[in-house]
């Protein structure tokens, strides 16, 4: 297959994907900000997430960031920037930041070194935990211990779950698709004995 063609078609197969921005922060100050859309959960207890990472070398770029500082933050896209998201896939320079090539505001909170995206309204902070190469195709994926989550209260239904709906969290589908979601239903929790029924 054609190589953009065969990119499309098996980066869309899988579906909707969960899309964040990745911020970090090099050694040296620099700021860092990348399009995930790799992102999967790992556990609630401990709280662990992890990303799939590119094959990349280990320099001031979201891998070098995380392997070296060993904090990054995760930041969920609106309607607001998705246009400014996407943009932070660009290959920049070097040395460049994305928050300045783009027009996002880079956000700081005591105790997390890397910066939180200011426009995202659920975000969160992780701490690398382990990283694991893929031999098979030269990619890495990046575990990483939730540290800090930060959302409004209006957001978070008293069980503990998070109404992306009414966030405006978007998701995406392949490479340069991006959607807005619709709620069809939320089931209690599926046991043998009891039919679905909706919460």
């Amino acid at each position: 297959m054609e190589t953009r063609y065969r990119a499309n078609l098996i980066n869309s197969l899988g579906g909707f994907k969960g899309l964040v921005l990745i911020g970090t922060k090099s050694c040296n100050g620099n700021e860092n900000l990348a399009t995930f859309n790799s992102l999967f959960h790992l556990g609630a207890n401990p709280a662990l997430c992890g990303i799939v990472v590119r094959p990349n070398e280990e320099k001031e770029n979201t891998l070098g960031n995380i392997i070296n500082t060993r904090y990054y933050t995760l930041n969920h896209v609106r309607p607001e920037f998705y246009r400014q998201a996407h943009q932070c896939s660009a290959s920049y320079e070097h040395g460049r930041s994305e928050f300045k090539e783009v027009g996002l505001t880079p956000e700081y909170f005591d105790g997390i070194p890397a910066p939180f995206v200011a426009e995202s309204n659920i975000k969160f902070a992780c701490k690398l935990e382990r990283k694991i190469d893929i031999d098979v195709n030269g990619t890495f994926i990046i575990i990483g211990r939730i540290m800090r989550i930060i959302l409004p209260d209006e957001y978070l239904n008293g069980d503990g779950f998070i109404n992306l709906q009414h966030a405006g969290t978007m998701t995406c589908s392949g490479l340069d698709s991006y959607h807005i979601t619709k709620e069809v239903a939320r089931l209690r929790y599926a046991k043998p004995d009891l039919p679905p029924r909706e919460i």
